[in-house]
């Protein structure tokens, strides 16, 4: 799927956003393996702390539906921001648990800009399974 079908499936998820409190939504398209995409959006709660990310609602979506983590090909991530949007430290660190650090990220905006990455390049240095199999 082209990086651009894939922003585009991310602004239709951000239509769903429940944002009564910040007013500004986010979408997630995640693209699995047999070309399914499996939106998110943001998610708040007057507490803050419980509001969930686009980014953890579409893994978490795919997940739920039955997918394995690793089998993801790709993630867009869209928000009405200056420059591509950018996700928090949270999702990055999912994406890294249920996606890899090689899956492709593509970050845009509503006017167009886009910045495609990786999950590892999100999260340089990152935490991840492996820290836990070390030998003392």
């Amino acid at each position: 799927m082209e990086n651009s079908v894939l922003l585009q499936e991310a602004i239709k998820a951000r239509a769903a956003a429940y944002i009564p409190y910040s007013g500004f939504g986010v979408g997630a398209a995640l693209l699995d393996q047999d070309g399914h995409v499996h939106h998110g959006c943001n998610i708040e709660n007057a507490a803050y702390a419980p509001t969930n990310c686009a980014e953890r609602t579409a893994m978490f979506r795919a997940i739920a539906d039955g997918l394995q983590p690793g089998t993801f090909k790709a993630l867009a991530v869209v928000g009405d921001t200056e420059g591509p949007i950018a996700p928090c430290g949270v999702c990055r660190q999912v994406m890294l648990e249920l996606c890899g650090p090689e899956m492709p990220v593509i970050l845009g905006n509503l006017k167009g800009d886009i910045l495609e990455t990786t999950v590892g390049k999100l999260l340089p240095h990152y935490f991840s399974s492996s820290n836990l199999n070390e030998k003392k």
